[in-house]
C-alpha cells in the first residue's frame, strides 16, 4: 500500500532542519511519507538589522504560511517561541512536539565569569539584553543575529566571551559540551513557547488527515502549558521587540504554575508575578494583574520608543 506524502515546510537553517527532520521521523514511523520543503523567511534574508528592527510579527513564519495557503506544502514547522500570539485568519497550530528544557544558558569556548566587569555577551534577544541589563547592568552585549552556526563562527572571533542561547537548540545541534552557564530559570524565564516544536497548518488541510497528523506529533502536557503561556502572550500583546517572558509548569497536584512578566527596554522596571490555576483564562488573569500592576506603562514605554 502506498503511504501518503506529506509536505513539511522549514525554515533552511541546521536547527530549523533538525525540527523538522524530527517530525518527520514522527511521520514516517505513523506510516506516513513526509517530504521537507526548505523556505527561505524574511528573518533569514534580512541579518544586518535587528529583529525589533524588521517587524515583530511573522517574521520568521510569513513565507511559511503563504507556502501552507497555496497547497505547496501540508504543514509547517517552528519554533514554538518564533509563532505569533494571533495567528493569521485560516491559519491554526495543529500540534506541539514534546518539550526540551526552556532554560537560556551560555555557550563560549573559555570560562564564563558573570562578575566580570569586562564580560560581552552575543545576544539578538530584547528580552535577554533586558533581563541583563536589570540583573546583570555592568555586563555588556554585541547584536549575534544569524543562524546558530554563524553565530558560533561570531564568538569564534572573539568580539564577544560568550553567547546566550536556548538551550534545547545548543543540545540539538551538539554543542552542549560548550556550556559554561546555566542562567536560573526563575530569575531568568525564558519566552513562551521556548523548548517546543510547533505545526501550523491552513484550513484547507483535510480534518481527517490533520487529526492523523496530531496523533503523532503532539504531547498533550506540553500543548497545555504553551497554550495557557501563548493565552498570556496574547493579553500582554507582545512580540519579538517586546521583552515580555512567561513560562507555565505542571504541578504535582495537577495545577498550572504560570510565571510571567515583562521588563523596560533599560532593565531598570521588572514587572513579574506567579499564578496558580488551569486552562487558557490563567495566562489572561495573569495578563491582566501584571498589567495592572505597573506592565502598561512599561509596555506603552517600549512601543513608543520602538
Amino acid at each position: 500500500m502506498e503511504r501518503r506524502r506529506i509536505k513539511i515546510g522549514t525554515r533552511n537553517s541546521k536547527l530549523a532542519l533538525w525540527q523538522a527532520n524530527h517530525v518527520a521521523d514522527l511521520l514516517d514511523a505513523g506510516g506516513f511519507q513526509p517530504e521537507l520543503v526548505p523556505i527561505e523567511t524574511k528573518g533569514d534574508k534580512i541579518q544586518h538589522v535587528t529583529l525589533s528592527k524588521i517587524g515583530s510579527k511573522g517574521v520568521f513564519t510569513e513565507e511559511l504560511e503563504m507556502a501552507l495557503m497555496r497547497g505547496r506544502i501540508d504543514i509547517a514547522v517552528h519554533s514554538a517561541k518564533d509563532l505569533p500570539s494571533t495567528l493569521p485568519d485560516g491559519f491554526s497550530i495543529l500540534s506541539f512536539c514534546e518539550r526540551e528544557s526552556p532554560d537560556d544558558v551560555i555557550i563560549s569556548d573559555r570560562e564564563i565569569d558573570l562578575n566580570s566587569t569586562n564580560l560581552v555577551l552575543g545576544t539578538s534577544s530584547t528580552r535577554r539584553i533586558a533581563l541583563l541589563k536589570h540583573f546583570y547592568p555592568h555586563i555588556k552585549t554585541i547584536d549575534a543575529r544569524g543562524n546558530l552556526q554563524t553565530r558560533v563562527e561570531k564568538l569564534k572571533t572573539g568580539l564577544m566571551g560568550g553567547l546566550i542561547l536556548a538551550y534545547a537548540g545548543v543540545l540539538r545541534m551538539n554543542l552542549d559540551h560548550m556550556i559554561r552557564y546555566w542562567f536560573d530559570i526563575e530569575r531568568f524565564t525564558p519566552p513562551v513557547g521556548q523548548g517546543s516544536v510547533a505545526i501550523e497548518i491552513h484550513e484547507r488541510l483535510d480534518a481527517e488527515l490533520a487529526e492523523k497528523i496530531k496523533t503523532l506529533t503532539n504531547h498533550k502536557i506540553t500543548e497545555l502549558l504553551i497554550s495557557v503561556e501563548r493565552a498570556f502572550l496574547r493579553k500582554m500583546d507582545g512580540g519579538c521587540s517586546i521583552p515580555v517572558f512567561g513560562l507555565a509548569q505542571m504541578e504535582q497536584d495537577g495545577q498550572v504554575e504560570l510565571t510571567g512578566g515583562i521588563a523596560s527596554l533599560d532593565g531598570k522596571q521588572l514587572v513579574k508575578r506567579t499564578m496558580y490555576g488551569s486552562g487558557e483564562q490563567l495566562g489572561i488573569s495573569l495578563a491582566e494583574e501584571i498589567l495592572e500592576s505597573g506592565g502598561k506603562k512599561v509596555l506603552d514605554d517600549i512601543k513608543s520608543a520602538i
